[in-house]
């Protein structure tokens, strides 16, 4: 069974060249939910003084208002969320065990940013053994150069199916 995972797509996070994706990302969830598919927030949740702040300064503080689901892709009754801490949404959190439980064997990535999260979570996905696809016209780059790179590395690096919307909508329906 396929789940979808919706990486950081958080009020904090989202700048101008990310808004596009926003209304492609509705639709990819909405076709999940239609299909009865599983659909996860991985969601940054920070605490003060975690590690990641060396690095880019405090964000995504548990609890503030740049740490929400952008308004537009709210989840909804039945949705999963899953709080990280670090750029993978399975370290030290419960993601594996849940996508068990619900018998997922597939995930279907989309999000931000692709240099990093989304990146780091389909890695550790292929190293949990599940099969990944990854939406490129749901994703975004924190730096637009690298996009094209990692979508390319993805598919080398961890066997990650590049597919489009309509193609991953279309596949739901079969």
């Amino acid at each position: 069974m396929k789940a979808l995972l919706v990486i950081d797509m958080l009020k904090g996070f989202i700048r101008e060249q990310e808004k596009p994706i926003i209304p492609k990302i509705a639709k990819l969830i909405q076709a999940f939910r239609e299909a009865k598919l599983p659909v996860i927030y991985i969601c940054d949740s920070h605490l003060p003084g975690d590690k990641e702040f060396e690095l880019w300064g405090p964000h995504a503080l548990r609890g503030s208002p740049e740490a929400e689901v952008v308004d537009e892709l709210k989840p909804a009754e039945g949705d999963y969320i899953v709080y990280k801490r670090r750029y993978t949404g399975f370290y030290a959190t419960d993601l594996d065990l849940l996508l068990r439980e619900l018998g997922v064997d597939e995930v279907v990535v989309c999000g931000i940013y692709t240099e990093y999260c989304v990146k780091h979570t389909v890695a550790d996905a292929f190293f949990h053994n599940y099969k990944v696809t990854v939406v490129k016209d749901c994703i975004s780059s924190y730096e637009e150069q690298f996009q094209e790179f990692m979508i390319d590395y993805m598919s080398k690096a961890y066997g990650a199916k590049i597919e489009s919307l309509e193609k991953v909508i279309s596949s739901l329906k079969t």
